[in-house]
């Protein structure tokens, strides 16, 4: 680094290795997708994404706007 320049942002720390998990169902991630347009007989405007970590497989699941988890 050159005189006269400073250093901005966060620094970082060390990175940690994060396990893979050993069996299917082990970790589970999920989210809403949301703001989506009508559609389907039943007028979805939502999705519930979740996905299995160990296959990476993705589960979508359409919901409506007033849904919870």
């Amino acid at each position: 680094m050159s005189k006269g320049k400073q250093e901005y942002g966060k620094k970082f720390g060390l990175m940690i290795h994060i396990q893979e998990p050993n069996s299917p169902w082990e970790v589970v991630h999920m989210d809403w997708v949301t703001g989506l347009p009508s559609s389907g007989d039943k007028n979805y405007n939502m999705c519930l994404v979740i996905v299995e970590k160990y296959s990476k497989t993705p589960i979508f699941i359409p919901c409506h706007e007033g849904d919870t988890s």
